[in-house]
């Protein structure tokens, strides 16, 4: 049986962070498939497109990560591929209780998945979308926390 992981989030941007959580992930799983969702919580800064192509071209030479785009449930998309994991990477104790709750809800919506925690490196503990997305909004040099297949100037804000 294949084992394959959905890494969810909004990913606005994807951020040093989310990728050393999936490069880490890869020796766990057959395969993980980043899903780019929609939180209806949050009015994205960057357009979908742009963030689906960014994250491609980070995992350009990884056979294993897919990248797609879902609205809806992460447990209906998880069941859509045959998912049996959720990914999440914790940066805090803050993170642990908000992606607990989360995790024990989809686990009674849909008994067959595990989520699979993974901590951040130390270094990377304070990076986070909301901040990179703030220094690069404010005309900040974000590069440090961005992965370094993107460039900075691939980082204006586009009408969809």
């Amino acid at each position: 049986m294949e084992r394959i992981a959905i890494f969810p989030g909004s990913f606005d941007p994807f951020t040093i962070g989310h990728e050393s959580v999936v490069r880490r992930a890869m020796k766990m799983f057959d395969q993980i498939i980043i899903m780019v969702g929609y939180n209806t919580n949050k009015k994205p800064y960057f357009p979908l497109e742009k963030r689906l192509k960014w994250i491609n071209e980070i995992f350009d030479e990884d056979d294993n990560i897919g990248v797609e785009s879902f609205e809806g449930l992460t447990v209906d998309f998880c069941k859509k591929v045959g998912a049996k994991y959720i990914l999440r990477g914790l940066r805090t104790s803050a993170d642990f209780e908000f992606e607990r709750a989360i995790a024990q809800v989809n686990k009674q919506m849909y008994p067959e998945i595990e989520t699979v925690f993974l901590l951040t490196i130390p270094e990377h503990t304070p990076v986070n979308s909301t901040i990179v997305r703030d220094i690069i909004m404010h005309g900040g040099d974000a590069s440090r926390f961005l992965p370094r297949r993107l460039k900075m100037n691939e980082f204006t804000p586009e009408e969809e």
